[in-house]
């Protein structure tokens, strides 16, 4: 078997998995992050044969590295075509030119009308897939920032033997993205409104891993961008993306936990050449002062105006310092251990210089945000979201570079009305499918940030 389709942890104490595994645990049973024991390679020719070709096509090729004899080559085809029939376009994720060599790659034309569709359509077709074969019972527990958790409603609502949990903050996401969840009338999932940030949410779910006797109990797994076949998903349109412009790029990617812009990196190991991966962040700049300043330190979450980035531990990092420690398992597994206890980690200066040469990072504040979209309104008539706009927003301190500068469009405008009429005067047009979640009745229940409070509503719920 390749050993691209074998898997190991970034803390060096969980023993090897298949793709199978990995899809449905989440997280490493030691607590660190999967990672592909080998990365597979695509040689340049290749990655310039995708230019023209369908997306699923593309997706197929990728995919089917990591799989394994996880899945035949037929049943992940179907999945896939499966996945992507309900988007808007047919590109998937279409560039759109801005001015210059400037572009927008568009990722919100999934059910959902955030990127988050084009990983999680896969992710949750294959797991019902997987979970079939194996006769057993899943409970997901998914931490969201205000994406994921529709998107993994989505993806997994409905479906049997799967009971979803989706814990977002409470007065921290937009209208739109909490009715995304709250509205889904599945039986099989259940909204909790946590009394605290994303960060304690994550928290709890990492938690809630971390009692084995529970996790195995209930069959607990996550669909979040700790899975790493979300990585794998997302790490499609880098391909597209470059195949399409026929010439390297840098991309500038709008981040919170880190999962899409290590997308990047992860095409970058494939063999994708591309210029330069640049973070774009909030006022939760923790990702920003890591590589300024060598210091990853987590501080209090902002309330922005961009909620889906509004986190302070960006969990996908560890990945990134894996691979930037030369794959030191042990080094990052005691960094790990230090940063959950302080809150703090001081980079050391190779690995430090590991990640400069292949990110930079850019911040940004709410008016930064809102004079973004107020000026590509005004210049062009387009809209784009406050997230699309931070990444924007970082593109402009660049100024004009020799090589194509792609800006990651993580979700539609509409789902940030007030942002964008704040900005603009003037509400975004609302697509019709956020319009039916805006007249449906919501149904959820508010939590305290408490461990054990959670745990105690998730068995009642699987017991119910």
């Amino acid at each position: 078997m390749s050993r691209s389709s074998r898997f190991i942890s970034t803390r060096g104490q969980a023993p090897e998995a298949g793709f199978a595994d990995v899809l449905l645990a989440g997280l490493a049973p030691d607590g660190g992050l999967y990672m592909p024991a080998e990365w597979p390679h695509f040689g340049a020719a290749e990655i310039a044969a995708f230019s023209g070709r369908r997306y699923q096509d593309v997706a197929f090729e990728i995919l089917s590295r990591f799989v394994g004899d996880g899945f035949t080559a037929a049943e992940l085809r179907e999945d896939i075509e499966a996945a992507y029939a309900g988007f808007e376009k047919p590109e998937i994720a279409p560039l759109s030119a801005m001015s210059g060599n400037r572009y927008l790659l568009e990722l919100f034309h999934g059910p959902t009308f955030a990127f988050k569709d084009i990983a999680l359509q896969i992710l949750g077709r294959l797991f019902a897939r997987a979970l079939t074969r194996r006769g057993g019972k899943a409970t997901i527990v998914a931490a969201t920032s205000g994406d994921t958790g529709s998107a993994a409603i989505a993806a997994l609502g409905g479906l049997p033997n799967i009971t979803v949990f989706v814990m977002h903050p409470k007065g921290r996401v937009s209208e739109v993205q909490r009715r995304q969840m709250t509205t889904s009338g599945h039986a099989n999932v259940h909204n909790i409104a946590i009394e605290g940030s994303f960060d304690d949410a994550q928290s709890i779910v990492k938690g809630l891993f971390a009692e084995t006797a529970f996790a195995r109990e209930v069959g607990l797994t996550a669909v979040n961008s700790i899975n790493f076949v979300r990585i794998a998903a997302q790490s499609v349109y880098y391909f597209t993306a470059t195949a399409t412009l026929g010439k390297p790029a840098t991309f500038i990617v709008p981040t919170g936990n880190f999962g899409d812009i290590f997308a990047g990196e992860a095409a970058e190991r494939m063999g994708l050449d591309a210029r330069r991966l640049v973070i774009a962040t909030n006022a939760n700049d923790i990702m920003a002062r890591a590589l300024n300043e060598g210091v990853y330190e987590a501080g209090a979450a902002h309330h922005t105006l961009s909620p889906s980035m509004d986190i302070q531990v960006a969990s996908n990092f560890e990945r990134a310092l894996f691979e930037a420690s030369g794959r030191d398992a042990g080094w990052v597994r005691e960094a790990m251990a230090g940063f959950a206890r302080d809150k703090r980690l001081e980079l050391p200066e190779a690995v430090l210089s590991s990640l400069r040469a292949r990110y930079d990072a850019r911040s940004s504040d709410d008016d930064d945000t809102l004079s973004t979209i107020n000026a590509i309104a005004t210049t062009s008539g387009r809209i784009i979201d406050p997230h699309t706009a931070v990444a924007v927003n970082a593109l402009r301190k660049f100024g004009f570079r020799e090589e194509p500068m792609v800006v990651l469009s993580t979700a539609h405008p509409a789902k940030f009305a007030d942002a964008v009429k704040h900005a603009t005067g003037a509400e975004p047009p609302m697509p019709e499918g956020l319009q039916r979640v805006m007249e449906l009745p919501e149904q959820l229940d508010i939590l305290p940030a408490d461990l054990s409070l959670i745990r105690q509503f998730i068995s009642s719920r699987l017991a119910g």
